[in-house]
């Protein structure tokens, strides 16, 4: 898929653990995780807001669109 999550990078910049974010945002750590680690389908928009929410940042500082990711797969 061309879409990159940069949520580990946010993360860091917040100096915020996963499980911190986990609690902040009500969703599961394994979900977290599957959206970290760049296996997630989809995400929700209530999602997307909670995370940005307890960032403090940008749905864009956290995903990206890669054309050529796409013909890698």
């Amino acid at each position: 898929m061309g879409i990159i999550v940069n949520l580990d990078v946010m993360m860091a910049k917040r100096k915020m653990s996963l499980t911190e974010l986990a609690n902040q945002v009500d969703i599961t750590l394994a979900n977290l995780s599957i959206l970290k680690n760049n296996k997630a389908k989809a995400v929700r928009f209530s999602t997307l807001e909670a995370i940005c929410r307890a960032l403090d940042c940008q749905p864009g500082d956290i995903l990206e669109y890669d054309p050529e990711e796409n013909r890698t797969h």
